[in-house]
């Protein structure tokens, strides 16, 4: 077994880790989940500096 064996076998496994990230990926049962992560950025408060907290500013005792 020389180098160029390791090189291939590499190149395989990777191959197959690869194919099984997109299948999983566009599996059905991951469509719900992304989904949902993919609406996070428009979930959150309009206005988030506005707040009390941060008009106070940072006030350490």
């Amino acid at each position: 077994m020389d180098l160029n064996d390791i090189r291939s076998g590499y190149t395989v496994v990777l191959f197959t880790v690869f194919i099984g990230i997109v299948i999983w990926a566009w599996s059905s049962k991951s469509k719900r989940r992304f989904n949902e992560a993919s609406q996070l950025p428009f979930n959150e408060v309009e206005h988030p500096l506005d707040s009390e907290d941060n008009k106070k500013g940072d006030q350490h005792e």
